[in-house]
Protein backbone atom coordinates (compact mmCIF):
# COMPACT_ATOMS: atom_id res chain seq x y z
CA UNK A 1 0.00 0.00 0.00
CA UNK A 2 1.06 3.59 -0.58
CA UNK A 3 1.17 4.38 3.17
CA UNK A 4 4.18 2.07 3.64
CA UNK A 5 6.25 3.65 0.87
CA UNK A 6 9.08 6.04 1.52
CA UNK A 7 8.97 9.52 0.01
CA UNK A 8 11.83 8.54 -2.34
CA UNK A 9 9.84 5.57 -3.65
CA UNK A 10 6.75 7.71 -4.17
CA UNK A 11 8.73 10.33 -6.10
CA UNK A 12 10.20 7.57 -8.26
CA UNK A 13 6.70 6.46 -9.23
CA UNK A 14 5.70 10.06 -9.91
CA UNK A 15 8.68 10.39 -12.26
CA UNK A 16 7.82 7.17 -14.10
CA UNK A 17 4.17 8.09 -14.55
CA UNK A 18 4.72 11.68 -15.66
CA UNK A 19 7.27 10.61 -18.23
CA UNK A 20 4.60 8.30 -19.65
CA UNK A 21 2.13 11.20 -19.53
CA UNK A 22 4.32 13.63 -21.47
CA UNK A 23 5.65 11.26 -24.13
CA UNK A 24 2.46 10.82 -26.23
CA UNK A 25 1.76 14.56 -26.12
CA UNK A 26 5.24 15.26 -27.47
CA UNK A 27 4.79 12.67 -30.21
CA UNK A 28 1.56 14.20 -31.50
CA UNK A 29 2.58 17.86 -31.47
CA UNK A 30 6.34 17.71 -32.03
CA UNK A 31 7.24 14.46 -33.80
CA UNK A 32 4.28 13.81 -36.09
CA UNK A 33 4.55 17.15 -37.97
CA UNK A 34 8.13 16.20 -38.91
CA UNK A 35 7.10 12.65 -39.81
CA UNK A 36 4.26 13.79 -42.04
CA UNK A 37 6.15 16.59 -43.77
CA UNK A 38 9.11 14.35 -44.59
CA UNK A 39 6.59 12.01 -46.26
CA UNK A 40 5.08 14.79 -48.36
CA UNK A 41 1.90 15.48 -46.40
CA UNK A 42 0.49 18.95 -47.16
CA UNK A 43 0.76 21.81 -44.71
CA UNK A 44 -3.04 21.99 -44.60
CA UNK A 45 -3.29 18.42 -43.31
CA UNK A 46 -0.43 18.92 -40.86
CA UNK A 47 -2.22 21.96 -39.43
CA UNK A 48 -5.32 19.84 -38.88
CA UNK A 49 -3.33 17.63 -36.49
CA UNK A 50 -4.06 20.33 -33.91
CA UNK A 51 -7.73 19.32 -33.98
CA UNK A 52 -6.71 15.78 -33.04
CA UNK A 53 -5.46 17.33 -29.79
CA UNK A 54 -8.94 18.45 -28.73
CA UNK A 55 -9.33 15.52 -26.27
CA UNK A 56 -6.70 17.16 -24.04
CA UNK A 57 -8.84 20.29 -24.03
CA UNK A 58 -12.11 18.49 -23.36
CA UNK A 59 -10.90 15.77 -20.99
CA UNK A 60 -12.69 17.36 -18.02
CA UNK A 61 -15.95 16.18 -19.61
CA UNK A 62 -15.18 12.48 -19.00
CA UNK A 63 -12.93 12.91 -15.95
CA UNK A 64 -15.86 11.94 -13.65
CA UNK A 65 -15.88 8.48 -15.26
CA UNK A 66 -12.35 7.87 -13.95
CA UNK A 67 -13.59 8.85 -10.48
CA UNK A 68 -16.71 6.72 -10.59
CA UNK A 69 -15.48 3.46 -12.15
CA UNK A 70 -12.49 1.23 -11.61
CA UNK A 71 -9.11 1.76 -10.02
CA UNK A 72 -6.67 4.50 -10.98
CA UNK A 73 -3.92 1.97 -11.72
CA UNK A 74 -6.21 -0.04 -14.00
CA UNK A 75 -7.02 3.06 -16.03
CA UNK A 76 -3.31 3.93 -16.32
CA UNK A 77 -2.23 0.46 -17.42
CA UNK A 78 -5.09 0.12 -19.90
CA UNK A 79 -4.40 3.51 -21.48
CA UNK A 80 -0.66 2.86 -21.78
CA UNK A 81 -1.29 -0.54 -23.36
CA UNK A 82 -3.72 1.01 -25.85
CA UNK A 83 -1.19 3.76 -26.63
CA UNK A 84 1.48 1.16 -27.36
CA UNK A 85 -0.87 -0.66 -29.72
CA UNK A 86 -1.98 2.58 -31.35
CA UNK A 87 1.60 3.68 -32.09
CA UNK A 88 2.48 0.22 -33.34
CA UNK A 89 -0.34 0.39 -35.89
CA UNK A 90 1.33 3.39 -37.54
CA UNK A 91 3.84 0.89 -38.91
CA UNK A 92 1.09 -0.51 -41.14
CA UNK A 93 -0.02 2.79 -42.68
CA UNK A 94 1.35 4.98 -45.44
CA UNK A 95 1.46 8.55 -44.05
CA UNK A 96 1.41 10.28 -47.44
CA UNK A 97 -2.15 9.01 -48.07
CA UNK A 98 -3.68 10.85 -45.06
CA UNK A 99 -6.29 8.09 -44.84
CA UNK A 100 -9.25 7.91 -42.49
CA UNK A 101 -7.51 5.10 -40.60
CA UNK A 102 -4.50 7.33 -39.97
CA UNK A 103 -6.67 10.14 -38.57
CA UNK A 104 -8.56 7.63 -36.44
CA UNK A 105 -5.25 6.51 -34.92
CA UNK A 106 -4.23 10.11 -34.22
CA UNK A 107 -7.52 10.88 -32.47
CA UNK A 108 -7.37 7.62 -30.53
CA UNK A 109 -3.83 8.45 -29.41
CA UNK A 110 -5.07 11.78 -28.05
CA UNK A 111 -8.09 10.21 -26.29
CA UNK A 112 -6.03 7.44 -24.65
CA UNK A 113 -3.33 9.92 -23.62
CA UNK A 114 -5.78 12.49 -22.22
CA UNK A 115 -7.56 9.77 -20.23
CA UNK A 116 -4.22 8.57 -18.93
CA UNK A 117 -3.49 12.13 -17.80
CA UNK A 118 -6.72 12.21 -15.77
CA UNK A 119 -5.90 8.91 -14.06
CA UNK A 120 -2.25 9.76 -13.36
CA UNK A 121 -3.10 13.16 -11.88
CA UNK A 122 -5.71 11.59 -9.61
CA UNK A 123 -3.42 8.69 -8.67
CA UNK A 124 -0.63 11.10 -7.74
CA UNK A 125 -2.91 13.14 -5.48
CA UNK A 126 -3.94 9.94 -3.66
CA UNK A 127 -0.37 8.58 -3.47
CA UNK A 128 1.23 11.62 -1.84
CA UNK A 129 0.97 13.13 1.60
CA UNK A 130 0.53 16.89 1.76
CA UNK A 131 4.15 17.36 2.85
CA UNK A 132 5.32 15.52 -0.27
CA UNK A 133 3.39 17.65 -2.75
CA UNK A 134 6.09 20.30 -3.16
CA UNK A 135 8.95 17.96 -4.11
CA UNK A 136 6.55 15.90 -6.23
CA UNK A 137 5.51 18.94 -8.27
CA UNK A 138 9.15 19.58 -9.14
CA UNK A 139 9.60 15.96 -10.17
CA UNK A 140 6.43 15.82 -12.24
CA UNK A 141 7.22 19.02 -14.17
CA UNK A 142 10.83 17.96 -14.71
CA UNK A 143 10.07 14.45 -15.97
CA UNK A 144 7.20 15.70 -18.14
CA UNK A 145 9.63 18.09 -19.84
CA UNK A 146 12.18 15.29 -20.24
CA UNK A 147 9.45 13.25 -21.94
CA UNK A 148 8.79 16.12 -24.35
CA UNK A 149 12.51 16.23 -25.17
CA UNK A 150 12.53 12.47 -25.76
CA UNK A 151 9.42 12.57 -27.97
CA UNK A 152 10.13 15.73 -29.95
CA UNK A 153 13.91 15.51 -29.90
CA UNK A 154 15.38 12.06 -29.26
CA UNK A 155 12.60 10.22 -31.13
CA UNK A 156 12.94 12.45 -34.21
CA UNK A 157 16.75 12.22 -34.12
CA UNK A 158 16.46 8.45 -33.73
CA UNK A 159 14.22 8.31 -36.80
CA UNK A 160 16.98 10.08 -38.72
CA UNK A 161 19.45 7.38 -37.68
CA UNK A 162 17.42 4.15 -37.89
CA UNK A 163 14.33 5.11 -39.90
CA UNK A 164 10.79 6.07 -38.95
CA UNK A 165 9.40 2.53 -38.75
CA UNK A 166 12.10 1.41 -36.33
CA UNK A 167 11.59 4.59 -34.29
CA UNK A 168 7.83 3.94 -34.03
CA UNK A 169 8.49 0.34 -33.02
CA UNK A 170 10.84 1.61 -30.31
CA UNK A 171 8.20 4.05 -29.03
CA UNK A 172 5.56 1.31 -28.95
CA UNK A 173 7.89 -0.98 -26.97
CA UNK A 174 8.67 1.89 -24.58
CA UNK A 175 4.99 2.45 -23.82
CA UNK A 176 4.29 -1.28 -23.55
CA UNK A 177 7.13 -1.51 -21.03
CA UNK A 178 5.64 1.46 -19.21
CA UNK A 179 2.30 -0.36 -18.98
CA UNK A 180 4.00 -3.42 -17.48
CA UNK A 181 5.89 -1.24 -15.02
CA UNK A 182 2.75 0.72 -14.08
CA UNK A 183 0.96 -2.54 -13.31
CA UNK A 184 3.37 -2.88 -10.38
CA UNK A 185 2.63 0.58 -9.01
CA UNK A 186 1.38 0.51 -5.40
CA UNK A 187 -2.33 0.57 -4.86
CA UNK A 188 -3.78 3.72 -3.32
CA UNK A 189 -6.59 3.78 -0.82
CA UNK A 190 -9.45 6.15 -1.37
CA UNK A 191 -13.00 6.55 -0.30
CA UNK A 192 -15.46 5.28 -2.87
CA UNK A 193 -17.28 8.23 -4.40
CA UNK A 194 -20.94 8.68 -3.73
CA UNK A 195 -23.11 7.32 -6.49
CA UNK A 196 -24.26 10.29 -8.52
CA UNK A 197 -26.06 10.68 -11.78
CA UNK A 198 -24.27 12.38 -14.67
CA UNK A 199 -26.60 15.36 -14.17
CA UNK A 200 -25.45 15.70 -10.57
CA UNK A 201 -21.81 15.29 -11.56
CA UNK A 202 -22.10 18.02 -14.19
CA UNK A 203 -23.90 20.31 -11.76
CA UNK A 204 -21.29 19.87 -9.05
CA UNK A 205 -18.19 19.67 -11.23
CA UNK A 206 -18.84 22.06 -14.13
CA UNK A 207 -22.03 24.12 -13.96
CA UNK A 208 -21.51 25.29 -10.36
CA UNK A 209 -17.94 26.57 -10.86
CA UNK A 210 -18.94 28.20 -14.14
CA UNK A 211 -21.70 30.10 -12.39
CA UNK A 212 -19.06 31.45 -10.03
CA UNK A 213 -17.23 32.88 -13.03
CA UNK A 214 -20.26 34.42 -14.71
CA UNK A 215 -21.24 36.26 -11.56
CA UNK A 216 -17.97 38.19 -11.51
CA UNK A 217 -17.61 41.49 -13.43
CA UNK A 218 -15.48 41.46 -16.56
CA UNK A 219 -15.69 37.71 -17.14
CA UNK A 220 -16.08 38.10 -20.91
CA UNK A 221 -12.87 40.14 -21.12
CA UNK A 222 -11.02 37.57 -19.05
CA UNK A 223 -12.15 34.67 -21.22
CA UNK A 224 -11.16 36.55 -24.37
CA UNK A 225 -7.78 37.31 -22.77
CA UNK A 226 -7.21 33.63 -21.98
CA UNK A 227 -8.06 32.78 -25.59
CA UNK A 228 -5.74 35.38 -27.11
CA UNK A 229 -2.69 35.87 -24.87
CA UNK A 230 -0.77 32.97 -26.43
CA UNK A 231 -2.64 32.99 -29.74
CA UNK A 232 0.46 34.05 -31.69
CA UNK A 233 2.55 31.32 -30.10
CA UNK A 234 -0.10 28.67 -30.65
CA UNK A 235 -0.60 29.68 -34.28
CA UNK A 236 3.14 29.58 -34.96
CA UNK A 237 3.86 26.23 -33.30
CA UNK A 238 2.33 23.73 -35.78
CA UNK A 239 4.28 25.21 -38.70
CA UNK A 240 7.72 25.38 -37.07
CA UNK A 241 8.80 21.80 -37.66
CA UNK A 242 7.42 21.58 -41.21
CA UNK A 243 9.40 24.77 -41.87
CA UNK A 244 12.57 23.04 -40.70
CA UNK A 245 11.82 20.11 -43.01
CA UNK A 246 11.22 22.44 -45.97
CA UNK A 247 14.54 24.17 -45.21
CA UNK A 248 16.12 20.73 -45.79
CA UNK A 249 17.21 20.04 -42.24
CA UNK A 250 17.49 16.34 -41.40
CA UNK A 251 15.41 14.63 -38.68
CA UNK A 252 18.63 14.36 -36.66
CA UNK A 253 19.16 18.13 -36.82
CA UNK A 254 15.50 18.86 -36.07
CA UNK A 255 15.55 16.50 -33.10
CA UNK A 256 18.73 18.09 -31.75
CA UNK A 257 17.79 21.77 -32.11
CA UNK A 258 14.04 22.64 -31.80
CA UNK A 259 13.26 19.24 -30.27
CA UNK A 260 15.93 19.34 -27.55
CA UNK A 261 17.71 22.69 -27.23
CA UNK A 262 14.39 24.45 -27.92
CA UNK A 263 12.66 22.67 -25.02
CA UNK A 264 15.59 23.46 -22.70
CA UNK A 265 15.33 27.11 -23.79
CA UNK A 266 11.60 27.08 -22.98
CA UNK A 267 12.28 25.73 -19.48
CA UNK A 268 15.00 28.34 -18.93
CA UNK A 269 12.69 31.11 -20.10
CA UNK A 270 9.88 29.90 -17.84
CA UNK A 271 12.17 29.88 -14.79
CA UNK A 272 13.38 33.40 -15.53
CA UNK A 273 9.81 34.50 -16.29
CA UNK A 274 8.69 33.22 -12.92
CA UNK A 275 11.41 35.19 -11.15
CA UNK A 276 10.62 38.37 -13.10
CA UNK A 277 6.90 37.97 -12.39
CA UNK A 278 7.63 37.82 -8.67
CA UNK A 279 9.90 40.90 -8.91
CA UNK A 280 7.76 43.07 -11.19
CA UNK A 281 4.28 41.97 -10.25
CA UNK A 282 1.86 40.07 -12.44
CA UNK A 283 0.33 42.96 -14.37
CA UNK A 284 3.66 44.41 -15.50
CA UNK A 285 5.04 40.93 -16.29
CA UNK A 286 2.06 40.16 -18.54
CA UNK A 287 2.81 43.33 -20.51
CA UNK A 288 6.59 43.10 -20.80
CA UNK A 289 7.03 39.35 -21.10
CA UNK A 290 3.96 39.09 -23.32
CA UNK A 291 5.48 41.57 -25.75
CA UNK A 292 8.76 39.62 -25.74
CA UNK A 293 6.78 36.44 -26.43
CA UNK A 294 5.00 38.02 -29.40
CA UNK A 295 8.10 39.71 -30.85
CA UNK A 296 10.08 36.45 -30.81
CA UNK A 297 7.91 35.11 -33.64
CA UNK A 298 9.61 37.65 -35.90
CA UNK A 299 12.82 35.65 -35.54
CA UNK A 300 11.19 32.86 -37.53
CA UNK A 301 9.73 35.40 -39.94
CA UNK A 302 13.25 36.66 -40.60
CA UNK A 303 14.56 33.12 -41.02
CA UNK A 304 11.83 32.48 -43.60
CA UNK A 305 12.41 35.73 -45.50
CA UNK A 306 16.21 35.45 -45.71
CA UNK A 307 18.29 32.83 -47.55
CA UNK A 308 18.57 29.50 -45.67
CA UNK A 309 21.18 29.66 -42.93
CA UNK A 310 21.91 27.23 -40.11
CA UNK A 311 22.95 29.94 -37.59
CA UNK A 312 19.78 31.91 -38.38
CA UNK A 313 17.54 28.86 -37.93
CA UNK A 314 19.24 27.85 -34.70
CA UNK A 315 18.98 31.40 -33.35
CA UNK A 316 15.30 31.62 -34.29
CA UNK A 317 14.57 28.37 -32.45
CA UNK A 318 16.35 29.42 -29.26
CA UNK A 319 14.88 32.96 -29.24
CA UNK A 320 11.29 31.87 -29.90
CA UNK A 321 11.43 29.00 -27.38
CA UNK A 322 13.06 31.11 -24.66
CA UNK A 323 10.61 34.01 -25.07
CA UNK A 324 7.68 31.60 -25.21
CA UNK A 325 8.78 30.34 -21.79
CA UNK A 326 9.05 33.92 -20.53
CA UNK A 327 5.43 34.61 -21.49
CA UNK A 328 4.13 31.31 -20.11
CA UNK A 329 5.17 32.06 -16.52
CA UNK A 330 2.99 35.15 -15.91
CA UNK A 331 0.15 33.68 -17.97
CA UNK A 332 -0.08 30.55 -15.79
CA UNK A 333 0.18 32.78 -12.73
CA UNK A 334 -2.76 34.80 -14.05
CA UNK A 335 -4.85 31.66 -14.55
CA UNK A 336 -4.26 30.73 -10.90
CA UNK A 337 -4.93 34.28 -9.73
CA UNK A 338 -8.24 34.37 -11.59
CA UNK A 339 -9.61 31.31 -9.77
CA UNK A 340 -11.67 31.44 -6.57
CA UNK A 341 -9.97 29.42 -3.85
CA UNK A 342 -13.11 27.49 -2.99
CA UNK A 343 -13.41 26.14 -6.54
CA UNK A 344 -9.83 26.54 -7.73
CA UNK A 345 -9.26 23.05 -9.13
CA UNK A 346 -12.30 23.00 -11.39
CA UNK A 347 -12.06 26.64 -12.47
CA UNK A 348 -8.36 26.25 -13.31
CA UNK A 349 -9.15 23.14 -15.34
CA UNK A 350 -11.83 25.04 -17.24
CA UNK A 351 -9.53 28.00 -17.93
CA UNK A 352 -6.83 25.60 -19.09
CA UNK A 353 -9.36 23.98 -21.41
CA UNK A 354 -10.19 27.39 -22.84
CA UNK A 355 -6.49 28.01 -23.43
CA UNK A 356 -6.16 24.57 -25.05
CA UNK A 357 -8.96 25.49 -27.42
CA UNK A 358 -6.72 28.26 -28.74
CA UNK A 359 -4.04 25.71 -29.62
CA UNK A 360 -6.45 23.43 -31.43
CA UNK A 361 -8.37 26.05 -33.42
CA UNK A 362 -5.43 28.27 -34.41
CA UNK A 363 -3.33 25.26 -35.34
CA UNK A 364 -6.11 23.85 -37.51
CA UNK A 365 -5.96 26.87 -39.81
CA UNK A 366 -2.19 27.33 -39.69
CA UNK A 367 -1.37 24.92 -42.51
CA UNK A 368 -4.04 26.20 -44.87
CA UNK A 369 -2.92 29.82 -44.45
CA UNK A 370 0.78 29.01 -44.69
CA UNK A 371 0.26 26.98 -47.83
CA UNK A 372 -1.38 29.99 -49.48
CA UNK A 373 0.78 32.90 -48.24
CA UNK A 374 4.13 31.30 -47.44
CA UNK A 375 6.10 30.90 -44.23
CA UNK A 376 7.49 34.45 -44.00
CA UNK A 377 4.09 36.14 -44.30
CA UNK A 378 2.39 33.70 -41.98
CA UNK A 379 5.07 33.93 -39.27
CA UNK A 380 4.86 37.73 -39.44
CA UNK A 381 1.06 37.55 -39.09
CA UNK A 382 1.38 35.48 -35.89
CA UNK A 383 3.17 38.46 -34.31
CA UNK A 384 0.06 40.60 -34.80
CA UNK A 385 -2.28 37.87 -33.52
CA UNK A 386 -0.89 38.48 -30.05
CA UNK A 387 -1.91 42.14 -29.85
CA UNK A 388 -5.65 41.81 -29.02
CA UNK A 389 -4.64 40.38 -25.65
CA UNK A 390 -2.78 43.57 -24.75
CA UNK A 391 -5.86 45.66 -25.55
CA UNK A 392 -7.75 43.50 -23.03
CA UNK A 393 -5.19 43.80 -20.21
CA UNK A 394 -6.66 46.95 -18.59
CA UNK A 395 -10.05 45.22 -18.45
CA UNK A 396 -8.74 42.08 -16.73
CA UNK A 397 -6.52 43.84 -14.18
CA UNK A 398 -9.21 43.58 -11.54
CA UNK A 399 -9.01 39.79 -11.66
CA UNK A 400 -5.35 39.79 -10.67
CA UNK A 401 -5.05 38.85 -7.00
CA UNK A 402 -3.32 41.00 -4.47
CA UNK A 403 -0.29 38.72 -4.63
CA UNK A 404 0.16 39.62 -8.25
CA UNK A 405 -0.18 43.34 -7.73
CA UNK A 406 3.26 43.91 -6.22
CA UNK A 407 4.91 46.71 -8.09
Amino acid sequence: MAESLSTRAKLTWVAILYFAEGFPFGLLFDAFPVYFRTHGVSLTDIGLISLAGLPWTLKFLWAPAVDLWGKRRSWIVACQGLLAGDIGLFLLLEPAQSSGALWALLIALAVFSATQDIAIDAYTIELLDESEMGPANGVRVGTYRVALICAGGVFVALAGLIGWRAAFATAAVLLAGSALLSSRAPETSREQPMQESWTEVLERGIIGPLQGFWQRPGVVYVMLFVLTFKLGDMALGPMVRPFWVDRHFTPLQIGAIPGTIGVVSTITGALLGGRLTKTWGLFRALWVLGIAQAASNLAYAAAAALPPSQPLMYSASVIESFCGGLGTAPFLAFLMSACEKSQAATQYALLSALFGLTRSLSGAFSGLVTQNVGYATYFTATFFLAWPAFALLPWVKGWIGAAGEQQ
